[in-house]
């Protein structure tokens, strides 16, 4: 079987309703939207070094953090990963640059 980020997704929701003191999730989860997107913003600026780095592994686990925390601060604002996937799909009817140069300034 493969672990997928619906899967991710299902599990933070899980463990978004256990108690904060048995929880690392529940606890963000608490914490507020601003805490859990702070600790994403953190997160996303480690794999950054890691990359930057060329740190292979480093940058698998921090792309790991980055992806677990960029869903618990989803969550924390009630929206659904299906919300990003249907903006990701409706964005590969053109280009990139395409899109990019569509986009209000």
């Amino acid at each position: 079987m493969t672990f997928t980020l619906a899967d991710l997704e299902a599990r933070i929701a899980e463990r978004a309703a256990a108690s904060p003191d048995e929880s690392w999730t529940a606890k963000l989860i608490a914490a507020g939207p601003e805490r859990a997107a702070k600790k994403f913003g953190e997160e996303a600026i480690e794999a950054v070094i890691a990359a930057v780095k060329g740190d292979r592994d480093e940058l698998i686990a921090e792309s790991a953090d980055v992806l677990y925390h960029l869903l618990v601060m989803l969550k924390s604002r009630d929206i659904a990963l299906q919300d990003i996937l249907s903006q990701l799909e409706a964005r590969t009817v053109r280009s990139g640059l395409a899109e990019k140069a569509a986009r209000p300034r």
